[in-house]
């Protein structure tokens, strides 16, 4: 269709002749194309921290056959990600790990500026791989093991928390240790209004630094370059029905010592406070459910007929997260729901388009339980 976003085939072609010419291995994770981490051969320790560099505006048919051989030719490669999308071409950007800081400093400086194609000029910096919140404003009774338990129940990747209090601090501010930088960022997007809506509790979220510059890294952060072309990518249509996804979303379990600290609920309510109880044991039993089947059971239950899902790809971001758009009817209701879910791509279309659904499903039993709650 006019949707459908064409590849560079001899790209993909001349891809494929060098990774069988040089035996190189790529493995495909998490919408991410990975080399290394560490490679077959690697003389000294695993690098440290400020060894990588993020890379951007990068050409969409640009693959890993000019890639790694560019920013091999400054030291060694540890590691190469490049992100992807479900249509086989790049998102624009990749990250290059190295052995050493010194050796990142001279990818910048030798490469920053770099024209790999006509009209495309490269944006090498050093990356931040930030991976830890600051929590601030939570209430000073808060407890790390029960602020845990929530945090876990709210947001993938969630490792552990410490707490620190002190001059010039709100109340208690805690320290989140996330699994990667991309689980980190997705909490970052949701948790405000999370704690806002289920404890009614006004936060601060930003990132945490742990790490301080090196002496090599006082150099200002070099701008992005304007390209002279561009590749953008086409909106791509699917209409959903009733899908399913192993993971999301038990709802998670509120530990009774955060409730009192912050007021919150202590157990979850049912998302439709007019439910008979026979509705809310049928609710209990599909709790470890996908939203999907939740929201199609609670319409069920009340009577509102089975809800159409429209749920439209919009664009990838340059966070690295995938937009969608969705309008949701539900038959017995006058409202019609609308609004943008953002995912982490995944290995397949099929895989991405579910877990958008997925994500459209708990936004609209949020604001059935909202619009409930209101009245």
């Amino acid at each position: 269709s006019a949707n459908e976003i064409v590849l560079n085939l001899e790209r993909v072609k001349a891809l494929d002749s060098w990774l069988k010419t040089t035996n190189i291995t790529l493995t495909q994770v998490n919408g991410q194309r990975k080399y290394g981490g560490p490679p077959e051969v690697w003389a000294g320790p695993a690098p440290g921290p400020r060894c990588e560099v993020f890379i951007s505006q990068i050409p969409r048919d640009a693959y890993e056959d000019l890639l790694i051989p560019l920013f091999s030719s400054v030291g060694p490669l540890w590691e190469f990600r490049l992100m992807m999308n479900f249509s086989g071409q790049n998102r624009g950007f990749a990250y290059a790990k190295y052995g050493s800081s010194a050796m990142v400093s001279e990818a910048i400086r030798s490469l920053h500026g770099h024209m790999l194609e006509p009209g495309y000029r490269l944006c090498v910096r050093r990356s931040t791989e930030k991976r830890h919140l600051c929590m601030g404003e939570l209430p000073a009774d808060t407890r790390p093991e029960d602020l845990l338990q929530v945090l876990q129940g709210l947001s993938e990747g969630v490792e552990r928390v410490s707490l620190k209090a002190g001059p010039g601090i709100e109340g208690v501010a805690a320290i989140v240790a996330f699994s990667s930088h991309h689980t980190a960022s997705m909490a970052k997007k949701i948790l405000v209004e999370a704690f806002n809506k289920r404890f009614n509790l006004s936060v601060s979220i930003k990132w945490h630094s742990t790490v301080k510059p090196g002496p090599d890294e006082s150099m200002p952060p070099p701008q992005p370059f304007k390209n002279l072309a561009s590749s953008p990518v086409k909106p791509q249509r699917c209409i959903l029905g009733p899908t399913l996804s192993p993971h999301l979303l038990k709802p998670p379990s509120i530990p009774q010592g955060f409730c009192r600290a912050v007021g919150g609920p202590s157990s979850l309510q049912s998302p439709h406070p007019s439910c008979s109880s026979s509705c809310s044991q049928g609710l209990k039993a599909s709790a470890s459910s996908s939203p999907t089947m939740l929201l199609c059971r609670l319409c069920e239950m009340q009577g509102f007929g089975r809800p159409v899902r429209e749920i439209h790809y919009s664009h990838a971001g340059s966070d690295g997260f995938l937009y969608f758009t969705y309008k949701v009817c539900i038959p017995g209701i006058s409202q019609t729901f609308t609004g943008l879910v953002m995912i982490l791509p995944g290995p397949s279309a099929s895989s991405m388009l579910e877990e958008a659904s997925q994500a459209t499903a708990q936004q609209v039993l949020q604001a059935l339980y909202h619009n409930q709650g209101a009245h």
